[in-house]
C-alpha cells in the first residue's frame, strides 16, 4: 500500500474552539478514499479555503482539515480507467477542500469523476491562475453569452472586480469585445483593471442605490455580480430591458431586498451561478474554452505566487480584502 509521506496545511480545532493553522506531515494512507490518487503541483487561494481555514462550519464541519477547492497535479495511481499515471489533471469544486482533504496538500485522492484532463493550451501552472475563481468567471460570461448578451449591445458592468472572480471576468470579457464597466471599492486599483481591459471604472458607492424605488434609470446590458447584497439589488434594478444579471457571491451580503418588478416589467433574467457542483460536461466545455479563445494575454498581471509556507499570511489578507487578482500556492 502506498504509505508516501507529505506536507499539508492543516488546521485544527482546540478544545477551547480556536482554529490553529500550521504544516503537518501526512501520508496517502491518511487520505480519503478516492478512484484517483494527485500529486499535487499547484493550488490556489479563494475566499472559502480562507473561510475554512477559520473554522466556519458552514464550509468545514470537521477538523483537524486540509483546505483547498483547487488542485492542479499529475496522477500519481488511478483506479478508472479514464486516468493513467503521468496524465496531467485539474481537480475543482465538489467537496474538494471543504469536507474532504483539499489542495493545500502535496497529495490528494478523489472521486474520478472530479477530475478533468488538462485541456491542451493551459500549464497546471496557468490553470491555476484560473482556479475555481477563473473558472467561475468564466461560467458567468458563458452564461451571460448563452442568455443572449453580446458584445456591441451596450455595457456589462462586473462587481467586485479586483477580486478573483471579478478580475478574470472583466479581462475575458474585453477579450470576447464587450464594453467593460468595473466597479471596485478600491480607487488605488484603477490602472490595474485598465490594464484588464476595463473602458471604465465606477466606485462601490457609484454601483449602490439606498433608496427604495423599485426601479432605476437603465444602464447595464449585462452584468457580472460577485457580492451580492445592495450592490446586486441596484444592479438588478439598473439593468436594460431583456438583460441578464449573473449571481456568483455574497461577500457584501446574502440578502436580496428589493420587488419583483425588475423581472415582470423589464423582463431581465437572474442566473444563479454555483460553480462547486457544475455538471462534468458543462465543466470540461469551459474549460476548453478557458484554454483556448478565452485564454488571457495578462495571466502575469492577475496572479502572485507564494509558496505552502506563505499561505497562512495571504490567507488573513483574503480575511481582510488586501489581495487582489489570484494567488497561487506552489506545492513542488
Amino acid at each position: 500500500m502506498n504509505n508516501t509521506a507529505f506536507e499539508a496545511f492543516t488546521v485544527e480545532e482546540t478544545a477551547e474552539g480556536k482554529f490553529l493553522r500550521s504544516i503537518k506531515k501526512k501520508t496517502v494512507q491518511d487520505l480519503p478514499e478516492g478512484d484517483v490518487l494527485v500529486k499535487v503541483s499547484y493550488s490556489s487561494l479563494n475566499y472559502k479555503d480562507a473561510l475554512s481555514a477559520s473554522g466556519n462550519k458552514g464550509v468545514t464541519r470537521r477538523y483537524p482539515h486540509t483546505p483547498g477547492i483547487d488542485a492542479a497535479g499529475v496522477v500519481d495511481y488511478s483506479d478508472h480507467s479514464d486516468f493513467h499515471p503521468g496524465d496531467k489533471v485539474i481537480v475543482s469544486g465538489y467537496d474538494l477542500g471543504m469536507n474532504k482533504s483539499g489542495g493545500f496538500g502535496q497529495f490528494i485522492r478523489v472521486p474520478a469523476d472530479w477530475v478533468v484532463k488538462l485541456p491542451d493550451g493551459l500549464t497546471l501552472h496557468e490553470s491555476m491562475i484560473y482556479g475555481t475563481a477563473g473558472f467561475t468567471a468564466a461560467q458567468s460570461v458563458y452564461k451571460l453569452m448563452e442568455h443572449g448578451v453580446k458584445p456591441g449591445s451596450g455595457e456589462v458592468l462586473v462587481t467586485g472586480a479586483t477580486g478573483g472572480v471579478g478580475s478574470v471576468a472583466v479581462a475575458i470579457l474585453a477579450k470576447e469585445g464587450f464594453d467593460v464597466v468595473a466597479a471596485s471599492g478600491k480607487a488605488e486599483q484603477k490602472e490595474f483593471l485598465t490594464s484588464l481591459g476595463a473602458k471604465r471604472i465606477i466606485s462601490r458607492e457609484q454601483a449602490m442605490d439606498e433608496s427604495s424605488k423599485a426601479l432605476l434609470k437603465e444602464r447595464w446590458n449585462g452584468v457580472i455580480d460577485t457580492v451580492g447584497g445592495g450592490i446586486l439589488t441596484t444592479a438588478l434594478k439598473s439593468t436594460k430591458y431583456g438583460g441578464v444579471v449573473t449571481c456568483c457571491g455574497n461577500v457584501a451580503s446574502p440578502q436580496l431586498y428589493m420587488t419583483v418588478y425588475p423581472f415582470i416589467l423589464r423582463g431581465i433574467t437572474l442566473a444563479g451561478i454555483d460553480s462547486a457542483n457544475c455538471n462534468i460536461e458543462t465543466r470540461k466545455e469551459v474549460w476548453q474554452k478557458i484554454a483556448g479563445p478565452w485564454k488571457l494575454d495578462c495571466l502575469d498581471q492577475l496572479v502572485t505566487d507564494i509558496t505552502l509556507a506563505e499561505l497562512d499570511s495571504h490567507i488573513e489578507k483574503m480575511l481582510h480584502g488586501d489581495l487582489k487578482g489570484r494567488t497561487v500556492v506552489n506545492l513542488h
